[in-house]
């Protein structure tokens, strides 16, 4: 009995174990470079944020000091307004008072 013998039929598995592997890395392969990506992706997270702010003011650019402060005192005379409307029935000398108030702006 020779190590010939012996080497023969572990010879004959290698196809079928190089096959299976051969599969297995098939099966694996998505998930690595899913794995790569979120890898890039969180590596150049600071980068992408940057750039995405830097578009989104491009597309939509921030109002003016001015803007937002008539949007605050328009939003105000909008509650004094509906303030008034649900007092109305109940209190309507405060619903008064409510309206004149919003008028004042």
């Amino acid at each position: 009995m020779s190590v010939l013998t012996i080497a023969l039929p572990a010879e004959a598995a290698l196809p079928a174990l190089q096959a299976f592997a051969g599969s297995a890395f098939t099966a694996v392969r998505p998930f690595l470079g899913l794995g790569v990506v979120a890898a890039v992706l969180l590596a150049f997270k600071p980068l992408l944020i940057g750039l995405l702010r830097a578009a989104l003011l491009l597309v939509k650019p921030r109002q003016t000091l001015e803007q937002r402060a008539e949007r605050r005192t328009l939003q105000s005379i909008l509650l004094l307004n509906r303030m008034a409307r649900d007092l109305d029935g109940a209190q309507p000398n405060l619903a008064n008072e409510l309206r004149a108030l919003a008028s004042r702006g």
